[in-house]
């Protein structure tokens, strides 16, 4: 079944640009979330996704009101959503393995969604810029080809990504979001940053670096963040980046349109 904007299947074959032109009003929901201040989110209530992660809870949650993730360049942030169970999911993409990514996603939301006798499934894309290498614009035509493959309709209601969330300052291209979150119980979705990147940041953010693939970290039938185990390999030159501060490992690793921030937590790549 087919990705759809108002109830009309997508035509992947042209341009995004061309997709907007056709849909006016994706843009204009683009520009009304891109105007829209970031919210500082505090720890209690929420469930921050870090990049190669997903979680999934529904509205009955106890625990998680909200699932959120920042820290996106050209990685894209995606909310799929069944507005029948209220079954939400958030992942932070990088290309890695995005036909798979997207079906793991569906497959955890609508097994939440099963016993909702009503419903649509609805996915919201936000991140990536113009960038130089055009690594944003190629995730956002893997995202729209694999939500396009899916056995189940998907209704693409915001895209807010690449060229819609791109701003220049002095001949050089930056993200206008770098961070968004989903409130599970309301289904609003609004800009945002994260003081705390917990629990267990530093665990996780090894767990990638080791090349995971995309991991689900969330139980939400237990209410526990859950991390399986991983295996570290050997390092390369590890004695070399030891010796290095943080401001030169960023400046090696990390797009200049990254957000400044200490170096373990974060996907150096």
């Amino acid at each position: 079944m087919p990705l759809l904007i108002n109830g009309q299947r997508v035509d992947l074959a042209r341009p995004t640009g061309e997709m907007i032109r056709a849909y006016p009003h994706l843009e204009e929901k683009a520009k009304l979330l891109r105007s829209q201040p970031a919210q500082i989110v505090e720890p209690k209530g929420l469930l921050y996704v870090q990049q190669r992660e997903f979680a999934v809870t529904t509205p009955k949650d106890g625990s998680v009101s909200i699932l959120g993730s920042d820290d996106a360049t050209t990685c894209h942030i995606v909310v799929l959503r069944h507005t029948g169970s209220g079954a939400t999911c958030l992942t932070h993409c990088d290309g890695s393995d995005t036909e798979a990514e997207v079906s793991l996603i569906m497959n955890s939301v609508k097994s939440f969604s099963d016993t909702a006798g009503c419903g649509r499934l609805e996915v919201h894309l936000v991140g990536g810029f113009n960038d130089d290498r055009q690594l944003s614009q190629k995730l956002t035509n893997q995202l729209l080809r694999a939500f396009d493959l899916q056995p189940d309709d998907v209704h693409l209601v915001t895209f807010c990504v690449t060229e819609l969330n791109d701003r220049e300052e002095e001949d050089i291209h930056f993200p206008i979001i770098y961070g968004i979150a989903v409130n599970v119980k309301t289904a609003e979705i609004f800009p945002a940053t994260f003081p705390e990147k917990g629990p267990d940041e530093d665990l996780r953010s090894a767990h990638v670096l080791t090349g995971a693939s995309l991991t689900n970290i969330y139980d939400a039938k237990m209410e526990q963040l859950h991390i399986g185990p991983y295996f570290w390999r050997p390092f390369p030159h590890v004695d070399f980046w030891l010796q290095q501060d943080d401001k030169q490992i960023l400046q090696e690793t990390s797009h200049l349109q990254k957000k400044p921030r200490r170096v373990m937590g974060t996907g150096l790549f």
